[in-house]
């Protein structure tokens, strides 16, 4: 192995973007060797922008190439676990999107996989990078606000993505609160046993005939007593809104704020802040710090802190939460 990792990415779109920038010149001991789409033409003009001597559109022969460490799949989920496993195969370092995949089975099949050909597998909960997130892990594990018995999350988009997306997404609890699941099990230091999930389309009416939700809520029940709640939405036409909360038996955290930058605008009209419009902006920092650690684990010979293991589970919830809500009832995860 090089001084640097040599790492390709797989799949260009918005988050294979800024995935490959990040590696192309924010990542130190990381060099972006080639960059890998389906359209050719699409990853042929990302190498020419990012500076990138390799292109492809065969992901195979890239991830079998004998001068590639590692490879970022930010590719459709479905198409996850195949290369995952092609990849430990190949004793390639592996960093993939959220969510592992799309069925248990194949989460299983990527873990035998993993451990199999004793590869580093890193999952994209950028979450759990983000300073303030991180923080909180820290303040909860030290005890400063007691023992955690309430987990609370909002997660509101300003719009739907088209029915094409939705389509092949998994549906609202897959694709969209799993963030917030990950991030209940990473800040409560507990497994969730059992969900209760609701939702109704309450603008997107093409939503219906998809059978998802633009607008849902899961209440959760943690295997420590502790109890929990999500709200997923894409109806938040005044910004990007996500935000966070543990409370604890000696005091509270509250992680997130609309607010954008530390400003606020006062007229005769009243007080005003701007507010973060979408995603880019407000976890730019963590999707950097997930591509650095994922580098780190590499040069020192450390497992990431988000494995195939943290995918699975939270995998499990969301599926959990899609199969409550289809049927009205709790579910319990060991009953899937």
């Amino acid at each position: 192995m090089t001084n640097k990792i040599r790492v390709a990415v797989i799949g260009l779109g918005r988050l294979g973007y800024w995935h490959a920038e990040n590696l192309a010149g924010r990542i130190n001991n990381a060099e972006l060797a080639c960059v890998v789409d389906a359209d050719p033409q699409r990853a042929e003009k990302v190498a020419f922008e990012l500076g990138v001597g390799r292109w492809s559109d065969d992901p195979v022969e890239v991830i079998e190439s004998e001068d590639m460490d590692a490879v970022v799949i930010a590719t459709p989920t479905g198409t996850h676990a195949e290369l995952i496993k092609k990849a430990a195969q190949c004793g390639k370092a592996i960093f993939v999107e959220k969510p592992l995949t799309l069925h248990l089975e194949e989460a299983d099949d990527v873990i035998l996989a993993v451990a199999k050909y004793n590869v580093k597998c890193q999952v994209g909960f950028m979450r759990r990078f983000d300073p303030a997130y991180a923080e909180a892990k820290k303040r909860i594990a030290a005890g400063d606000i007691g023992k955690p018995i309430y987990f609370k999350a909002v997660s509101r988009d300003p719009s739907s993505p088209p029915a094409e997306f939705i389509r092949n997404s998994g549906g609202i609890y897959l694709d969209m609160a799993i963030h917030d699941y990950d991030l209940a099990r990473f800040l409560m230091n507990s497994e969730v046993e059992a969900v209760s999930a609701h939702g109704a389309v309450l603008v997107h009416s093409f939503m219906k005939e998809l059978h998802d939700s633009d607008q849902s809520l899961t209440y959760m029940r943690f295997d420590s007593g502790a109890a929990g709640d999500v709200e997923a939405s894409r109806n938040a036409l005044y910004g990007y809104d996500i935000r966070g909360e543990v409370v604890g038996t000696e005091g509270t955290i509250q992680i997130g704020s609309l607010q954008h930058h530390d400003l606020r605008i006062l007229t005769l009209k009243g007080s005003t802040h701007d507010i973060i419009p979408s995603f880019p902006e407000r976890f730019k920092d963590a999707y950097q710090l997930e591509m650095k650690h994922f580098i780190d684990c590499i040069h020192h010979g450390e497992l990431p802190s988000v494995t195939a293991g943290d995918g699975k589970a939270a995998l499990e919830i969301a599926k959990a939460a899609t199969r409550s809500f289809k049927i009205g009832r709790e579910v319990k995860l060991k009953d899937l």
